[in-house]
């Protein structure tokens, strides 16, 4: 039995990310999260308001990648 390569489809043909990629992306977007709340707790304590604001720019812009690889995600499903 031969693999008809007209039927074969290729990552670029669908034009979406490969899963490997999508997880990065995830893993990207978590360790930002954890990164601005561990920030977030050394300001608390050093009283930095310069190291707080870092921490909350990491924190929402991690939340915010989240956001969209999860969307992403759903909407692969739901196609």
């Amino acid at each position: 039995m031969e693999i008809d390569k007209d039927k074969v489809r290729k990552q670029e043909d669908l034009d979406e990310p490969a899963p490997m990629d999508q997880v990065g992306q995830r893993v990207e977007a978590e360790m930002k999260l954890i990164e601005g709340k561990a920030k977030e707790q050394v300001a608390h304590g050093l009283q930095d308001e310069k190291l707080e604001r870092e921490a909350n720019r990491l924190k929402e812009e991690g939340e915010r990648e989240l956001k969209s690889v999860n969307d992403s995600e759903a909407e692969k499903k739901n196609s």
